[in-house]
């Protein structure tokens, strides 16, 4: 006490400086308490991000003139209305178990068919059936191509078959297993050493740096057609992008280094395109803005993506015209929210107000983009300038340097951006195309621990673009892989459009059941 000034303006001027550095260390202390709970959430907590409005009365109303119904609910798995039979495409094998029965009457077979009680012949009234779902374990086997040599009787010419051609030129790995190596590890996401272990519990031993020569052979094989895929996603009038980062051996050193994996959407389904969609992947040894740009070079149209800042390079030209992400500008505010940081209410009142946002998407799912344009000019155009004028209202209640502050200004920032939108109806509200086809890299990530080395990552990409884009034409990726294996080495190279996965009219399983 005895360090306090005497003079009353002094003692003023000293509480205001003590008080102002409490407020710092205050938002200091908040900032990191967020941090350490994301921190625990993204480690441990579920990555679902979905809001339920369970303390509407607590909240600033949304003046919404019509808010859309909430679609039902799915039925419960034990609801009694779930159909549980099993697939009918899959083969019965039918088992009759018959009663037991007395040697007194015989049917044509020389089956007994009498009674046990009194020896009388039985007369069928009808069959209890149920089904049961078995599994069969995948198997190996051994196709051997003999080409007999013929000589003629006469003039003693010699006459034999060309051999098949296969995937890898005198290679042991048929086109089956090359693509079920290819999709276990790009799309199951098994890498090669437990591949290996799973093959030698049923006797075949196929060592790990022979299957990687594979895929290596595999890549090469394919790599025309992830060309061909590449320019049929870059003619787009609209893309998704994202990155992801992925760790890479650094030769010699016995540490990693981060790459980046690139992935850029064409899909226009919800927009009521027809036009089919791909996903084309791109690997980079670092995060320079350079790559995007070498990646998109002769794209002109729409591109949505996040806030990084490489894109930049991307819009500068004019040719290239930017849309945010409302699921970016929605996870800052999520996060005060799932972690009760926010006691103004303030982050709970924002994502009501984007959820509203979303409620209109929801019902204009599918429709052509007129219909979209007008209906969001209509329903969401009123929705974003109240939530405009709120986002500035908050900056005026908050400190600057707090959470709450810095999610406005994310928002208030790309203002221009996440509005486009509304204005054009071929372009979607966030950039969740993107982020979907992310999400096998990130399972496969946490599985493979770290690619070899940059060729790895090219690799990988190329396989990913097949994969995802043949699970998002509804075919099954590794019938798709067999069917191209099957036949891209013989394939003209200027046909290679015709082996792209909406190309193939059928799934190439169930036509080669059918045949």
């Amino acid at each position: 006490m005895s360090e306090l000034p005497d003079d009353a303006q002094v003692l003023k001027r000293h509480l205001r400086v003590k008080h102002d550095e409490v407020a710092l260390l205050t938002l200091m202390v908040d900032k990191l308490k967020l941090q350490l709970a994301r921190r625990k959430r993204d480690q441990f907590g579920a990555s679902c991000e979905r809001f339920e409005d369970t303390q509407g009365s607590l909240i600033e109303p949304v003046s919404l003139r019509e808010w859309p119904a909430r679609k039902p609910a799915p039925p419960a798995a034990n609801a009694g209305q779930v159909d549980r039979s099993l697939p009918a495409h899959l083969p019965r094998e039918q088992r009759e178990v018959r009663p037991e029965a007395t040697a007194a009457h015989r049917d044509a077979q020389g089956q007994p068919c009498g009674c046990t009680t009194c020896g009388g012949r039985l007369r069928r009234l009808g069959a209890d059936i149920s089904e049961q779902l078995e599994y069969v374990p995948a198997r190996f086997k051994v196709i051997r191509t003999v080409r007999p040599k013929l000589a003629c009787t006469k003039c003693q010419a010699i006459f034999q078959a060309a051999a098949p051609s296969r995937p890898i030129a005198r290679g042991v790995a048929g086109p089956g297993l090359l693509a079920h190596v290819a999709v276990s590890k790009y799309c199951d996401h098994t890498p090669l050493y437990r591949q290996s272990r799973i093959y030698g519990r049923e006797g075949v031993e196929i060592d790990r740096s022979t299957m990687a020569g594979w895929i290596e052979h595999v890549h090469d094989l394919l790599d025309p057609l992830v060309a061909a895929l590449g320019r049929y996603v870059r003619q787009a009038a609209k893309l998704h992008a994202d990155d992801t980062p992925v760790k890479v051996l650094a030769p010699g050193r016995g540490k990693t280094r981060t790459g980046r994996l690139w992935v850029y959407v064409r899909d226009d389904r919800p927009a009521g395109n027809p036009m089919p969609p791909a996903a084309w992947y791109r690997y980079s040894p670092d995060r320079k803005g350079e790559h995007p740009q070498r990646h998109l070079a002769g794209f002109r149209g729409i591109l949505q993506a996040d806030a990084y800042g490489g894109w930049g390079g991307l819009y500068g030209g004019g040719e290239v015209t930017e849309a945010a992400c409302w699921a970016h500008a929605r996870r800052p505010w999520w996060d005060l929210h799932a972690q009760h940081a926010d006691e103004t209410g303030l982050a709970t009142q924002a994502l009501r107000r984007i959820q509203a946002l979303y409620a209109v998407e929801a019902e204009i799912r599918g429709q052509p983009p007129a219909v979209r344009r007008a209906q969001r000019q209509a329903r969401a155009g009123p929705l974003l300038d109240e939530f405009h004028d709120w986002l500035q209202g908050v900056l005026t209640k908050v400190s600057g340097k707090s959470a709450l502050a810095k999610a406005a200004r994310y928002s208030l920032g790309r203002w221009q951006a996440l509005t486009r939108y509304v204005d054009d109806g071929g372009i979607e509200i966030d950039n969740s195309a993107a982020e979907r086809a992310l999400r096998g890299v990130a399972l496969g990530r946490n599985n493979f621990l770290f690619m070899g080395s940059d060729e790895g990552g090219h690799r990988a990409a190329s396989l990913y673009s097949l994969v995802e884009t043949a699970k998002l034409n509804g075919l099954d990726p590794q019938a798709y892989l067999r069917e191209v294996l099957e036949r891209i080495a013989e394939h003209p190279i200027n046909r290679i459009d015709e082996l792209l996965p909406w190309a193939i009219a059928t799934n190439p399983q169930q036509r080669r059941a059918a045949a």
